[in-house]
């Protein structure tokens, strides 16, 4: 019985149903519709720019955590941790540890650095100092080289004057911080905000409307940025992966001097900001902390009054909708926190210090969630009571 061989031409289609047995290695290149997979000893960074882009699955062979990029900005990208673990490349929240540096108290300008955990109500503790010291400084962090950066402030001796100088510590050492670049001007009580490689400075001091950009990995002097809307000083600030959002803050030449504005701009091309809410009322000097989701404003100096006029109110404001912020429960005190110093971690918010009229500088850390609208918590206390300090989160 003769047989005829069955040439790859005279294939036009097989059911599926048909393929039985085992079949023998293949090339998987002709394969469509398949997402991109990297499998690697280590996480994908904001760097990490995927060929496949949105969709890019990522496994780290190493610790089983497995991300997919959500969002591919060249060099800014997103992934997002979709495993059993936590912890998304770009979180801006801190998982372990919030630290306070800078400030004054009794007059005196602070050179300490204070550490506490997230995890437990416990008295801070110290760890290392700045390399100068001062109040009204603002404060950054940097998940990829695991430190802290203290830009600004002013200093009181020989005399009140403003300062350029931007500290960086280690979170993982107790050291004294090093000098480590420059602003582009002097200034204190800017608005301090963070993408994964870079910091920003917002306004300040003089009803400035300059935004600062500088490195967190090369000691490079700061360069500008762009501009606000309105120019404020004491506004608050958050940090999402492509935006900087600005709130609050005071403005001697307009009226009311306090704001409720909110400005947004883009941290990843060099722009101004624009007005996108408002605050359920003006805020000079509010606390800020954020989810992925949402920004927080605390506490601050209300419209008007008297210098004791300090409301206890938390606003809660989302990234993405433009709309006015809504209340969000309570801190345990309304204080002046003087330039915005509150940690965030994946769950709360942390208020550190601040400022009671006529004097006093409490060194009470207050904590709330960020998932349910109730007062405060008192979460233990600071070294030592400090008004105008920087926060940071590791």
């Amino acid at each position: 019985m003769s047989s005829t061989k069955l040439k790859t031409a005279n294939i036009v289609s097989l059911d599926a149903t048909k393929l039985t047995g085992t079949m023998p290695a293949i090339s998987g290149a002709n394969l469509t519709g398949v997402s991109p997979f990297t499998v690697s000893a280590s996480d994908p960074a904001v760097a990490t720019n995927p060929s496949g882009g949105v969709g890019t699955l990522w496994m780290n062979s190493t610790s089983s955590e497995t991300y997919v990029c959500t969002d591919a900005t060249a060099g800014e990208n997103v992934w997002t941790n979709v495993g059993e673990g936590s912890g998304d490349v770009w979180d801006w929240q801190g998982t372990q540890n919030g630290f306070n540096s800078g400030g004054t108290s009794g007059g005196v300008a602070r050179t300490s650095i204070d550490k506490f955990a997230f995890a437990s109500n416990v008295t801070a503790s110290g760890h290392g100092n700045l390399s100068l010291g001062r109040s009204g400084v603002t404060g950054h962090s940097s998940y990829t080289n695991e430190h802290g950066y203290s830009a600004g402030g002013y200093i009181f001796a020989p005399a009140e004057t403003a300062n350029n100088t931007i500290d960086k510590f280690a979170f993982a050492s107790n050291t004294t911080a090093a000098d480590w670049n420059d602003l582009t001007v002097a200034r204190y009580a800017p608005a301090s905000i963070d993408s994964k490689t870079y910091g920003f400075q917002v306004g300040g001091n003089g009803n400035s409307n300059v935004v600062d950009k500088f490195s967190f990995a090369t000691s490079a002097a700061a360069t500008d940025h762009g501009d606000m809307s309105i120019a404020s000083a004491d506004a608050g600030g958050w940090s999402t992966p492509h935006y900087g959002y600005t709130a609050g803050g005071y403005n001697s030449s307009t009226s009311p001097t306090n704001q409720n504005h909110i400005q947004k701009f883009s941290t990843v091309s060099s722009s101004n900001s624009s007005l996108i809410a408002t605050l359920t009322q003006p805020r000079n000097g509010p606390a800020c902390s954020n989810s992925e989701t949402h920004g927080y404003a605390a506490a601050g100096q209300g419209i008007t009054g008297p210098n004791n006029s300090f409301t206890t109110s938390i606003d809660k404001f989302a990234f993405d909708s433009g709309s006015t912020s809504a209340g969000h429960g309570n801190l345990v005190v309304g204080f002046h926190p003087s330039g915005g110093y509150g940690a965030s971690s994946t769950t709360h918010g942390f208020v550190c210090g601040g400022y009671v009229y006529p004097s006093q500088s409490p060194v009470t850390i207050n904590k709330f969630a960020f998932a349910s609208n109730t007062t405060a918590a008192d979460h233990g206390d600071l070294v030592q009571a400090r008004s105008g300090s920087a926060p940071h989160q590791q």
